[in-house]
């Protein structure tokens, strides 16, 4: 099996470690390609043996193959794995070659300009490729170091999200499959705004009601935004949804819970993201799915709060109090 990862930050350097390890095993070994961006990542990889910026401490075998050539990184491959930050999924999908091999999303986001999710990304640049999306609680950092791990892989073609389940898995990276790729994408993308929120009230002192509060509200609120786009409500109770809430809004490696603790610490946000090197996605993905929310009518509060602090510069603690002081309600009303 010979497979291509796209993009070498943290997560898909993990999974090229990941692939490795189960591929080396195998009659004959697989081959794996790592693609970066730019020819520094790759020399510093390659020099130190481990991928310093992205994924510190780590080994990154030498039989992983490195290169900055998209045509070479897909060249003769039998998987292709889009590690690629959602904002540049787009730019990246659109200069590989014509795809015929099936293709995994690992990224999450949603378009700010489209508000489209990856898979969807994909299928107007790669029109031929078959496409499934892999999400769930999975830092990078503890997937490379083979902490247990549990993930979905989801796709409309049972075929195709069995064959992604059985390449990625494991003795510690467990897969289960799922057919709800609306249900599954989005809640990898809308988990990181809400973690962004929770963080804010890390940073703000308070205390578990209060994150408890909030991540059982933020799971209602990524469900409603998924029930109106055609997801199913069960899919945000599983790995891809509460799971991957839970393991954002509360670990210490999420970068989403980091950004929103300064800010509530009082930072403001270029001052934060200039000093970052990995990519937040939920600094972006906020403002895509707060427009979403407005075109489907969906009410969505803590993600209008995050964009509040984090465009219009409003107070944290204000924020939080007009979170609190909202008309009251019954619980499942929505």
């Amino acid at each position: 099996m010979n497979i291509a990862i796209i993009g070498a930050g943290g997560w898909g350097t993990a999974l090229s470690v990941l692939l490795h390890g189960k591929g080396r095993r195998e009659s004959p070994p697989w081959r794996i390609r790592l693609w970066s961006y730019e020819q520094q990542s790759v020399d510093e990889i390659r020099a130190q043996g481990q991928n310093v910026r992205f994924l510190p401490g780590v080994t990154v075998p030498p039989e992983i193959e490195l290169g900055c050539d998209l045509a070479w990184a897909v060249e003769g491959a039998d998987l292709v794995v889009l590690a690629s930050p959602s904002h540049v999924m787009r730019s990246v999908c659109g200069k590989l070659p014509r795809l015929k091999v099936p293709v995994v999303s690992v990224a999450k986001g949603i378009e700010n300009e489209t508000h489209e999710r990856m898979t969807q990304i994909i299928a107007e640049q790669q029109p031929d490729a078959p496409i499934a999306a892999l999400s769930g609680p999975s830092h990078a950092e503890e997937v490379a170091r083979g902490v247990p791990t549990a993930v979905v892989a989801a796709s409309r073609d049972s075929a195709l999200a069995a064959l992604v389940q059985r390449t990625f898995m494991t003795e510690r990276f467990r897969v289960y499959t799922n057919d709800d790729v609306i249900g599954v994408e989005l809640g990898g993308a809308l988990k990181n705004v809400i973690a962004i929120a929770a963080g804010i009230g890390d940073g703000l002192g308070l205390g578990d009601n209060a994150k408890a509060a909030l991540v059982t509200r933020g799971q209602a609120e990524m469900a409603r935004m998924g029930v109106a786009l055609g997801a199913r409500r069960e899919t945000f109770f599983g790995l891809s949804g509460i799971g991957d809430l839970i393991v954002t809004c509360f670990s210490k490696w999420s970068r989403n819970r980091g950004v929103g603790e300064r800010l509530g610490r009082g930072e403001n946000l270029k001052q934060i993201l200039d000093s970052m090197v990995m990519v937040a996605e939920g600094v972006r993905t906020a403002k895509a799915a707060q427009r979403l929310a407005q075109k489907l009518g969906v009410e969505a509060p803590i993600t209008n709060e995050v964009c509040s602090v984090i465009y219009d510069g409003k107070e944290p603690k204000r924020a939080l109090n007009d979170l609190m002081l909202r008309e009251a309600k019954p619980e499942l009303s929505s």
